[in-house]
């Protein structure tokens, strides 16, 4: 929400009147007046807490936001975004700020609210008639150190006691109606009510009772309040000089952020004994893909590795397998199940139709929910207790581009088509040229037959790094392009050149590794393990020694993947119990292949690991993980 500073001239009125006429004057009349000084000065104080348009507010997009992950975070559709914000179904860029719209404005549910300069925690409290508590406990990312300006954050429905409530308590103190009071001037202000404002709070604003307020607005013993209705705000008591009674009564002491923060903070325990469930499809039934089968188990075997060291360490963990196959009746029938309630942890489930029903059971019993494959969903963004291992595409490439154009900052950048007719990379592409642009780096593309040594040296650089990126991640356009390469590489040694690509290039290896070698090749993955580790070497051993055979050769190896996650987040809850959310970056592992830097995605959201690596294969033959903080 934007605020526009302008200028108003205040104009003074002064109406000389009879006293005879004034002793006459009906009360209503009076008012009528107050009103009509308040309407001519009211601007001012008014434009001071009013944002742009009730109808939305305003978001900030950060890297690696999508227009899908925006939308899914606020529970509107792309197309409500793209009609307030023209031209953003075309690209969106980090630091731009888009209209949203407020889609439960005025429906007493939770609304979102941008703060703006000078709001604090206890202004919002007052604004909004909620609780401090209740609005960290909305916003479990909020903290005293990321409460800032354009920060978005969820405001939960009122808590308060009804306005009805309070004025039966002000009837049955008997308090007597302005209308049987001497005719006097009784407002020391006026207030336009906003929406969410309650008598509660406005008394609290000025400083006096809610039964001052309501024997000042006697209709308030009647009618419910409503937005843009002006109220009188009386003076505190008769026997103030009419200097004190012009000054608003605030609270003798204002909490600060830090004060309020930390006293909405929960006592959170160690665990005596971790209770974890594992839901997996194991397809103990014989039905299901046998590969995919293959891998679950697989997990889980690494998963059991995990357990048993931290049980040597003296961690004391219950495990709770469940079968989930590929259906959601069977997840239904686990989660109804009386020690699911009970869980610290849930791993699982693979299935993205899955999610769902486990994610609502874990957010409404308060359970951590770590889906290690699948990346897609939107659960993550409305759920405070969702673990996502498998980054989101939209994310994923954001980490990727800002590590390559930090690594190659002296690059000219040449992408290759070779036409095999994938496109999965697509996005990645598009993404990646547009990082460029704004990075000023030079890029130009070649496409299939004008694929030669000669064409590969004409868009060469001799004083820049000629990286060559591939449009496609598949083995058929590398069996394409290499040979290309590999001669341009030798007819121009003078020429620095380096072959860039992605994840899926770890299972091509044993058919391009000589050349991988020799093109200085790069390429990227949140899932990386070099068989030479000394930790993947005790790993694979002891796996061979408990399981009589060898891990599937797959990417990512879900034996290891299972070790890491089980690992990760069964130590982390032994160290920092129900801390554990405060304390991710404290959990010290070391990792066999996964890679974890988990941030949430809002302040009301879950955590996405946006863990990258790039693997190296230098000229010199040594193979090389580029972690990155």
């Amino acid at each position: 929400m934007l605020f526009f500073p302008y200028n108003v001239n205040k104009t003074v009125f002064f109406v000389l009147l009879p006293l005879s006429i004034i002793n006459t004057l009906q009360m209503k009349f009076i008012q009528a007046l107050y009103l009509v000084a308040a309407l001519s000065v009211a601007p001012v104080g008014m434009m001071a807490q009013t944002h742009s348009s009730d109808s939305y507010f305003l978001h900030t997009i950060t890297k690696g936001q999508s227009l899908y992950s925006i939308a899914s975070m606020y529970n509107v559709t792309t197309a409500d975004i793209i009609k307030l914000n023209p031209g953003s179904s075309e690209q969106i860029k980090a630091g731009e700020r888009l209209k949203i719209p407020q889609k439960n404005a005025g429906s007493g549910q939770q609304t979102f609210h941008t703060i703006q300069a000078g709001e604090t925690l206890y202004k919002l409290t007052q604004r909004y008639g909620v609780t401090a508590q209740h609005i960290c406990k909305a916003n479990p990312g909020l903290s005293a150190e990321n409460f800032r300006i354009g920060q978005v954050i969820v405001i939960p429905a009122q808590t308060e006691s009804s306005e009805e409530t309070i004025i039966n308590e002000v009837k049955s103190a008997g308090a007597v109606s302005s209308a049987s009071t001497p005719l006097k001037p009784k407002c020391r202000d006026m207030h336009r009510v906003e929406r969410k404002e309650t008598i509660y709070s406005i008394s609290r604003l000025y400083g006096i009772t809610e039964a001052e307020l309501i024997a000042a607005n006697p209709e308030l013993r009647t009618e419910k309040l409503k937005k843009g209705k002006f109220l009188c705000i009386p003076y505190t008591s008769a026997g103030n000089s009419q200097k004190e009674q012009e000054q608003p009564v605030s609270p003798t002491t204002i909490p600060t952020d830090n004060e309020l923060f930390d006293k909405s903070k929960k006592e959170n325990p160690k665990i005596a004994t971790i209770k974890a469930a594992v839901m997996l499809p194991f397809m103990t039934d014989g039905s299901g893909n046998r590969d995919e089968q293959t891998r679950m188990v697989e997990y889980y075997e690494g998963f059991l590795m995990a357990v048993d060291s931290l049980k040597e360490k003296g961690v004391s963990i219950d495990i709770y397998t469940y079968d989930t196959y590929n259906n959601t009746s069977s997840v239904k029938s686990i989660l109804a199940k009386d020690e699911m309630k009970n869980m610290n942890i849930i791993f699982g489930p693979a299935y993205p139709e899955q999610v769902k029903p486990v994610a609502d059971f874990a957010k409404k019993n308060n359970i951590r929910l770590v889906i290690p494959f699948t990346s897609k969903g939107n659960e993550v963004f409305n759920n405070p207790s969702i673990y996502q291992i498998n980054t989101p595409q939209s994310y994923l490439y954001s980490e990727v581009y800002e590590h390559f154009t930090r690594k190659f900052t002296n690059a000219n950048v040449i992408f290759l088509d070779a036409e095999d007719g994938d496109k999965d990379k697509a996005d990645f592409i598009k993404g990646l040229k547009e990082e460029l642009k704004g990075k000023h780096i030079p890029f130009t593309e070649l496409k299939g037959e004008a694929i030669t040594p000669e064409s590969l040296k004409g868009a060469m650089n001799a004083t820049l790094d000629n990286v060559f990126i591939p449009t496609s991640g598949t083995n058929i356009a590398l069996i394409k392009l290499l040979p290309q390469l590999i001669v341009t590489l030798r007819d121009n040694p003078d020429y620095r050149m380096q072959l860039f690509g992605y994840p899926e290039w770890q299972t091509y290896t044993n058919d391009h590794l000589a050349s991988f070698y020799e093109l200085d090749t790069y390429f990227y993955s949140s899932f990386y393990t070099n068989n030479l580790f000394p930790e993947a070497i005790r790993f694979s051993s002891a796996y061979r020694k408990w399981y009589s055979k060898d891990m599937s050769n797959t990417f990512p190896k879900y034996g290891m993947l299972g070790f890491d996650t089980g690992y990760f987040f069964l130590k982390g809850l032994s160290q920092y119990g129900s801390n554990l959310e405060d304390k991710l970056n404290k959990v010290t592992v070391t990792p066999i292949q996964t890679g974890f830097k988990f941030e949430r995605v809002n302040n009301w959201g879950g955590f996405i690991n946006r863990k990258v690596f790039f693997v190296h294969f230098t000229k010199n033959y040594e193979l090389i993980k580029l972690d990155f903080e």
